[in-house]
């Protein structure tokens, strides 16, 4: 293509926050600014859907790519998509607008500081989604944390400050090794192009180090455990916004980080340490689901069960098998929807009772009958129902880990038991029963806004639950491609190491 669409995509709502941030609104109420950024998001949006469009599903090799020098050559602007990573920057277009959206009445101070926050989160986000080389990638990386820093730190709830510098330091530090990584493999390649990295490839007696490093930064943002705990603190304290793009899209760069550069830079790390990847998810799966049974509070139920399903997403990714990696994928573009609409749903009811405690509901089906089904949907959604997209991604990683490893799939099986458990219960306290707290009687059931951003959640979750050939279309031919060059390089070098 002549344009550069992909370019498009980063730059259009950076270009629209420094709009928002030279205008003035008309009233107190800033909506003239939510309006220019849901209709600059909706543009990216479509135009990402063009992307999809014209994007060629046969060709494993990265599209649309560009590729700039900015200093002195160490530093190229190259960006690109294949199937693996156009997804996730359609998945950041569509729920940003939905996000913008739903701050009617959350945010109640600064709001256009706010909007522009979201909007160059946006770009951050997306950039990371399209970087083709090392150094790129960590600045889109690292850079989207600062944002969701501020979002958290000044709009969040009142242990706001404690919670945005702990995300901040968490994520932060663990990034740094993968810094000195990047910086190594400069030193070793004189190249930080991811794709002149596949095809020279790096040394063997470098990569488990290598894959270490990078993985303390994946880990972290993910967040596997043990290094999960800035994640529920987080998304209590985030506004309901900020909790939606922390689930739907943060979480997942760090997937997509998995697959990139652990598994396609560094084979052989990524063959010795799938034992401890296996650990640590299954801890993840088990662990933070009963945890999720024990809480009181919607929300830090719903981000461990973030947890618990990351812990199937890297399951999945270390399989090393086309059902595993497809299933991981397809399931990061699931939890991305369906954690998005949870989170949103309890901010709707947050916003009228000003509480997240389960106990404090009960009975809501009697005075919300259409929050109580649209929350059902994503509720079956969450635990896998199939039908969903939720039951797909489950399904193609644990058919990929009895593929690779019977005792692991048996083990992450208790995992899908549990999770429907956590969610059924909750579902259970909070719509049914008798009302028992006489402030629900109340409640006013979902306004046109909130009904219009939960439908649009709910139909790519059926739709793609009982059709998601467009998915895995889309995705086949650059895992395939993915683990072909993995085995390949696996063959060499235990050939050379005979």
């Amino acid at each position: 293509m002549d344009i550069p669409i992909l370019s498009l995509l980063i730059l259009i709502p950076t270009i629209g926050a420094f709009f928002i941030l030279l205008t003035k609104a008309k009233s107190e109420k800033y909506n003239s600014h939510k309006y220019i950024s849901v209709f600059i998001s909706v543009i990216n949006f479509i135009l990402s859907i063009y992307l999809w469009y014209k994007f060629d599903n046969s060709n494993p090799d990265f599209q649309f790519v560009e590729n700039r020098d900015w200093i002195y050559g160490f530093i190229n602007y190259k960006i690109g998509v294949d199937g693996i990573s156009i997804l996730f920057i359609i998945l950041t277009a569509f729920i940003t607008p939905l996000c913008i959206l739903s701050v009617n009445s959350t945010i109640k101070n600064r709001l256009k500081d706010f909007l522009i926050a979201i909007l160059i989160m946006e770009s951050l986000m997306i950039g990371v989604f399209c970087s083709l080389d090392l150094v790129i990638f960590y600045l889109f990386f690292e850079g989207g944390l600062i944002p969701m820093f501020l979002i958290i730190g000044i709009w969040g709830g009142e242990r706001r400050v404690y919670s945005a510098f702990k995300f901040f330091l968490y994520t932060l530090l663990g990034s740094v090794l993968m810094l000195i990584a990047i910086i190594y493999i400069y030193w070793i390649t004189g190249t930080t192009d991811v794709e002149k990295l596949y095809q020279i490839g790096i040394e063997a007696k470098y990569q488990k180090i290598l894959w270490l490093a990078f993985f303390s930064s994946f880990a972290v943002k993910t967040p596997m455990w043990p290094v999960h705990t800035w994640l529920p603190d987080a998304h209590v304290e985030a506004p309901t916004a900020g909790s939606v793009l922390l689930a739907a899209i943060l979480l997942k760069m760090a997937g997509y980080g998995f697959i990139r550069f652990s598994i396609g830079l560094f084979p052989i790390g990524s063959e010795y340490f799938v034992s401890l990847i296996y650990g640590l998810s299954l801890v993840a799966i088990i662990y933070t689901s009963l945890v999720a049974l024990m809480q009181e509070d919607m929300k830090k139920l719903i981000a461990y069960s973030s947890v618990a399903h990351m812990g199937f997403v890297t399951l999945g990714i270390f399989t090393l098998t086309q059902q595993g990696l497809e299933g991981s994928i397809f399931q990061m573009i699931s939890h991305g929807i369906i954690s998005a609409a949870l989170f949103l749903c309890v901010g709707v009811i947050y916003e009228r009772m000003h509480t997240r405690e389960i106990k404090k509901y009960g009975g809501i089906i009697l005075v919300m009958p259409k929050y109580s089904i649209i929350f059902m949907i994503f509720t079956l959604g969450a635990l896998g129902l199939p039908g969903t997209t939720g039951f797909v991604g489950e399904f193609l990683i644990l058919m990929g880990a009895f593929i690779d490893n019977f005792l692991i799939a048996v083990i992450a099986s208790f995992g899908v038991i549990l999770g429907a458990a956590y969610m059924l219960w909750l579902y259970k306290r909070v719509v049914f029963g008798e009302i028992i707290n006489k402030d629900l009687k109340n409640l006013i059931d979902l306004n046109k806004s909130e009904l219009f951003i939960l439908t649009l959640l709910a139909i790519p979750s059926l739709f793609f639950g009982f059709y998601p050939e467009p998915l895995i279309n889309t995705v086949e031919t650059s895992v395939s491609y993915l683990i072909n060059n993995y085995n390949a390089s696996l063959e060499i070098y235990l050939a050379n190491n005979k």
